[in-house]
């Protein structure tokens, strides 16, 4: 398995049998991978954006997409409600709360998601755009969590520090930093927790 940070909140996933999931596309340019799914936390531009979709999904895609939000076009789209989960082309996925408790940008009452994703073994967490939750630090057996840390819409370092520290994944991928260098949290969380592994990967694919 195969796991990117294209830009933003976009991560990409390819599996060991060629399958390609989509995390909240965003600004996508070059040469694209042809999506099997595609996983929508919330309705923001910079998480929802039609025009990258289209970009990576053709007649065969399946897009993801809170029970709260609405997607137009001609797509195939499946609602996901938080605590369900689906299988899709042979993957499970499932649906967590996500929300800022501290900030008023992401409310709980607003019933956006967070993903987890069961493929080859791993367990992939993409976290939307999240404030330090109690639903996010008991999440367990998390092989990868991509979460944001930029601090001005969600948690920062030192609050995704603390949710890492609860929910210890192996590995953590930062994302959504609004381009906050990253060494300085990779620092603050292997020093705390030296189990855990910090990836950042502007410039590098994971490998599972």
């Amino acid at each position: 398995m195969k796991l990117k940070w294209i830009n933003h909140a976009c991560v990409e996933v390819m599996t060991n049998n060629g399958k390609v999931i989509y995390f909240d596309p965003f600004q996508l340019s070059g040469d694209l991978d042809k999506a099997d799914i595609v996983l929508i936390s919330h309705d923001h531009p910079d998480h929802l954006s039609i025009d990258d979709i289209k970009k990576v999904a053709d007649s065969n895609t399946t897009i993801v997409i809170p029970k709260t939000c609405n997607l137009e076009g001609d797509f195939k789209v499946i609602k996901m409600e938080i605590g369900s989960s689906e299988d899709i082309n042979g993957i499970k996925i499932e649906a967590v709360p996500s929300y800022t408790d501290k900030l008023p940008t992401h409310p709980k009452e607003n019933e956006w998601n967070g993903y987890i994703i069961n493929a080859d073994g791993n367990r992939i967490y993409h976290a939307g755009d999240t404030g330090e939750m109690v639903e996010m630090c008991d999440l367990k057996d998390i092989d990868v969590a991509c979460i944001p840390v930029g601090g001005q819409y969600t948690m920062g370092f030192e609050e995704a520090t603390d949710c890492v520290k609860k929910m210890i994944p192996k590995i953590v991928v930062p994302i959504h930093n609004w381009d906050k260098p990253l060494e300085p949290f990779k620092e603050m969380v292997e020093k705390e927790l030296p189990n855990v592994k910090v990836e950042i990967l502007s410039n590098k694919t994971l490998e599972l």
